[in-house]
């Protein structure tokens, strides 16, 4: 994780654990449709500011996410009166949600235990 900033007062960005984004997005989309900007600011947001979503890495993640059959998308008008591509969780995205956020807690909970004992 990058250092405090002193003089200025602005701590950076950390950087995303290799796949956690896939994660992220698949669990924002669990409570509903949402187009890639927005995708993004919900995650800074639920995140109160902690991870920042490039464009350089949402959309390769959500086109990896649509090949594999995760998210559909599915035209729209944006809140800004744009036509947007909104994504939508499958049922497929949703079984995987559920593996990973398991997988995700497991290796957390023995990370957490080598972190208190060691």
């Amino acid at each position: 994780m990058p250092a405090y900033n002193r003089h200025n007062d602005v701590m950076p960005y950390p950087e995303m654990p290799a796949g956690a984004l896939g994660l992220l997005i698949l669990r924002v989309l669990r409570s509903g449709d949402l187009h890639g900007y927005a995708i993004a600011r919900r995650i800074q947001l639920l995140s109160s500011d902690v991870l920042k979503v490039e464009e350089g890495a949402l959309y390769p993640a959500l086109q990896r996410l649509l090949l594999k059959g995760w998210v559909r998308t599915e035209w729209g008008i944006s809140e800004t009166n744009r036509k947007v591509r909104f994504y939508h969780l499958t049922p497929a995205g949703r079984q995987e949600l559920d593996a990973e956020v398991s997988q995700y807690e497991r290796v957390n909970k023995a990370i957490r235990a080598v972190l208190r004992t060691a």
